[in-house]
């Protein structure tokens, strides 16, 4: 079997294909490709009125691609509500590549100074591949999603792919679509154009919470 590389990777996504481990202690890769999709449309997200509330106090500094690697390490943690974690050294690495390659983004919470949320995920085109998020402080995490969101939007992206659904993600308006129906969305979203550094309203929150209902500003 060919080794997997940063190429070999992005033309598993372009695929519908991406790769996990059992555990962050087992070195194996193996594919995955569910046959039930989670997506976030992007006109779509719940926002709640608690949520929005600590989006306008930002309470938060966001910050985008400062702390790629150590987002991902914080996303391998197990925790008390996470005990095991698919992230292992191999898919470290191979992230890591990707993310020096221009194809990988992450976008950071901040309080005072500390690295409390956030999430990371793979770029292709016009879709995002959201692959993990943390949270150490209270809505830390959900606040990083509100801001990748009002990002993608106002970039033009097409496509927020969630990999699997769970509860939690569909409280945020995460769907869930068939296989066949995923890659006839994967395709057109990927030959299209996108510019995830578009959007640079992070500082202002009613304009965060304006591209984030998927409404143009």
């Amino acid at each position: 079997m060919s080794p997997i590389t940063p190429l070999v990777l992005l033309k598993a996504y372009a695929a519908g294909v991406f790769p996990m481990a059992e555990s962050a202690t087992d070195s194996a890769l193996y594919w995955v490709e569910p046959d039930e999709r989670g997506i976030f449309p992007l006109d779509g997200l719940v926002i709640s009125r608690s949520l929005r509330k600590v989006v306008r106090q930002k309470r938060f500094e966001i910050r985008i691609d400062t702390a790629f690697e150590e987002v991902m390490r914080r996303c391998a943690e197990k925790t008390s509500a996470r005990r095991e974690t698919w992230i292992n050294a191999r898919i470290l690495k191979l992230y890591g590549e990707l993310f020096r390659m221009g194809h990988c983004h992450s976008v950071e919470s901040w309080h005072e100074g500390k690295l409390v949320g956030g999430l990371y995920g793979v770029r292709m085109g016009a879709a995002f591949f959201g692959e993990s998020m943390f949270s150490r402080e209270t809505d830390a995490s959900k606040v990083a999603l509100v801001h990748l969101v009002a990002r993608l939007n106002a970039g033009g992206f097409r496509l927020l792919d969630a990999q699997f659904m769970n509860p939690h993600l569909a409280t945020l308006g995460a769907i869930s679509i068939k296989k066949a129906d995923y890659l006839k969305m994967l395709q057109p979203a990927i030959a299209a154009d996108a510019d995830f550094a578009r959007f640079t309203g992070d500082g202002d929150p009613e304009l965060v919470l304006t591209w984030a209902a998927g409404r143009h500003a």
